[in-house]
């Protein structure tokens, strides 16, 4: 039996998908697959990206999305896709201001209906502002994951964030700075290290700050390991894999265990606002493709085309 396991073990909801059995703690994140077989085949993706909006008002300059005070919402509430979606099928929701979606909520309920795992990412700039809204979305349990892109760790961020089980705070490779994750280490915090995205204004900012850049990179993976020390929970999406060598980091053993898929094995990313399906959030512009009624067709067009 293979076995496959990310975090730690609490509380469980269990379903199956494809050759294989995935048990997921709505609680605190973690995952696991199980199955009798050589290797995990989904019947259909178990976590989708999702871009509800381009508007934005923060301009961060090295925003991959490209998101600005004139950027437009996807229309959540009416895509046919939405209906097809899977019992606990994770979707992890970002923008743009995702907050700032008129439907919000009403499309959180109906996710909620349809018991799917919805997740936010939200900038730090706004879940600082909308406290109100945040507390909402908890403790209606119309979210279970909080990302939080890092502006500046404060110390009224850091006891904000303490009071989120379930946040996670998200950094950038190139972008974070050495006393920034001084600053975080230490308070029994969770992070997502992602992988400096060169498309749109990300492209534009390197360019422009690329010597910097390159040296937080250096930095980052030069000390990655004390780095993880200081934190309750290290993760990486795929492309801050690659960029920091983290394989490397760990035994085979480990990292059959712990590595959960390249991008389109078990995942795939959908903008609504321009209506377009692709591998991931960074897929060339002509590697996107229009939305189909089904997200398990889209699904497979993906591996099809991987």
């Amino acid at each position: 039996m293979i076995k496959e396991r990310a975090w730690k073990m609490d509380k469980w909801e269990i379903y199956q998908n494809g050759n294989y059995t995935v048990k997921i703690n709505t609680k605190n994140g973690t995952k696991t697959r199980e199955t009798k077989e050589d290797g995990f085949i989904p019947a259909y993706a178990e976590n989708i990206d999702i871009k509800i909006s381009d508007f934005c008002d923060t301009g961060c300059e090295f925003c991959h999305e490209g998101s600005t005070r004139n950027g437009k919402h996807g229309d959540i509430l009416n895509q046919e896709f939405i209906n097809t979606l899977h019992p606990y099928q994770e979707a992890a929701l970002g923008g743009g201001d995702v907050t700032s979606h008129p439907d919000l909520i009403p499309f959180l309920y109906k996710l909620k209906d349809k018991k799917v795992i919805a997740n936010i990412t939200v900038n730090q700039k706004h879940f600082e502002q909308k406290q109100e809204l945040i507390k909402r979305l908890v403790d209606e349990k119309l979210i279970y994951g909080l990302g939080i892109s890092l502006v500046n760790p404060s110390d009224r961020f850091i006891s904000l964030v303490k009071q989120y089980p379930n946040a996670v705070i998200h950094v950038i490779n190139g972008i974070l700075k050495p006393e920034d994750a001084e600053k975080l280490s230490g308070n029994h915090l969770k992070i997502l290290i992602l992988g400096y995205k060169q498309l749109r204004r990300g492209s534009k900012w390197y360019m422009k700050d690329h010597e910097n850049i390159i040296a937080r990179q250096a930095w980052l993976k030069d000390n990655l390991p004390d780095i993880i020390e200081g934190f309750k929970v290290t993760s990486f999406d795929n492309l801050a894999i690659g960029q920091l060598g983290v394989k490397k980091l760990m035994t085979d053993e480990e990292w059959e265990e712990f590595f959960m898929g390249q991008d389109s094995e078990f995942t795939f990313f959908i903008d609504m606002v321009e209506k377009k399906f692709s591998k991931n959030s960074t897929a060339p512009l002509n590697e996107r493709y229009s939305l189909l009624g089904s997200a398990d067709e889209m699904f497979d067009k993906i591996r099809l085309r991987k």
